[in-house]
């Protein structure tokens, strides 16, 4: 069984092979205006976890990278997509610290070019072997449903003032999950797996994509500003249902309650009220909660994980999605 060196080492050079190929693909020039935005987003970096994740799937399945990197290809090019369009509809100013797109240029150049880069996954996909792309587009199309699903959940979410834990769940395995799912799906359709083994491996991406954004919520209130690269408590500045908020509301009595009640009610808190939120946050137990929940998602993946052979590619997955769930920042 590699060592977490090695791991380390074979995820790095999947990473390379991975930024290689992508560099190399083909996008026009012109109209500048289609093209120039789409190669700056897919230029912007990015720790390229969900195609490493499905190159490594299909690997530990026996397929070469080469083999799967169209895939892997689609699903960053996607990937990429829905953050062109989300800034759009967060009225983000920086993704990644650069400009967004629509704010470097415009919003209709921005919703374009994301068009262009969604219809450039769709065309990397068609070079997979034709015997596998009736599965591939049925998990494909499933994907962005669900995707689609979950980002009108969230817009909902802004005006309502009744949003359950079980709902935003709900949400979050669509928006967040539905992607890290079709990567195992993918990975493993690609690498010839039973439908019982791609049943497996999509509960195991459910449960990582869980996990992910409950980390990410939890960083959003305890990680430092100048390592998170975001404002410290930006969700909750902008009164964003999200997993601390819910799991304080469901928890908290008395002032506490009240303090995390007047968040929802006035849509947000004020940045120097911060400190206070954790405070209470910490008191009711909700800090060690999300803490809890990102470890139990993480350990009920590693199981699904047992449905892939032994190998050095798997063992590179486990120690990815230990990293994952360890990451402060």
């Amino acid at each position: 069984m590699p060592n977490a060196s090695h791991a380390a080492q074979l995820v790095e050079k999947i990473r390379i092979e991975f930024e290689s190929a992508l560099s190399e693909l083909e996008i026009g020039t012109d109209p500048a205006l289609l093209y120039d935005p789409a190669k700056y987003i897919l230029a912007s970096g990015g720790k390229r976890l969900r195609p490493t994740l499905l190159l490594l799937t299909a690997n530990a399945l026996g397929v070469p990278v080469s083999t799967a990197m169209p895939a892997a290809l689609s699903v960053e090019i996607f990937h990429n997509f829905t953050l062109v369009h989300d800034d759009i509809m967060d009225h983000a100013d920086t993704r990644r610290g650069r400009d967004t797109v629509h704010v470097k240029w415009d919003a209709a150049t921005a919703i374009l070019s994301g068009d262009y880069l969604m219809a450039l996954s769709y065309e990397l996909l068609s070079q997979l072997p034709a015997a596998q792309l009736p599965d591939v587009y049925k998990s494909y199309h499933k994907m962005v449903r669900a995707l689609c699903e979950g980002q009108a959940m969230d817009k909902a979410f802004e005006v309502r003032k009744d949003v359950t834990l079980d709902e935003y769940f709900e949400m979050i395995h669509r928006k967040t999950g539905a992607l890290i799912q079709a990567v195992f799906e993918l990975g493993a359709i690609i690498g010839g797996a039973s439908t019982e083994e791609i049943t497996k491996l999509s509960q195991l991406g459910a449960h990582i994509g869980r996990a992910f954004q409950i980390q990410d919520d939890l960083l959003d209130l305890v990680a430092e500003n100048h390592k998170w690269g975001k404002k410290t408590g930006g969700d909750l500045i902008e009164g964003k249902k999200a997993y601390l908020l819910l799991k304080a509301l469901s928890k908290a009595s008395g002032e506490p309650l009240a303090f995390f009640e007047k968040i929802v009610t006035d849509n947000g808190l004020a940045e120097e009220d911060i400190p206070l939120a954790r405070s209470y946050m910490d008191e009711c137990g909700v800090l060690t909660d999300a803490a809890s929940e990102v470890l139990s998602q993480t350990q009920k993946a590693m199981t699904c994980l047992d449905v892939l052979p032994p190998g050095e590619s798997k063992e590179a997955i486990r120690w990815l999605l230990e990293r994952m769930q360890q990451r402060v920042h």
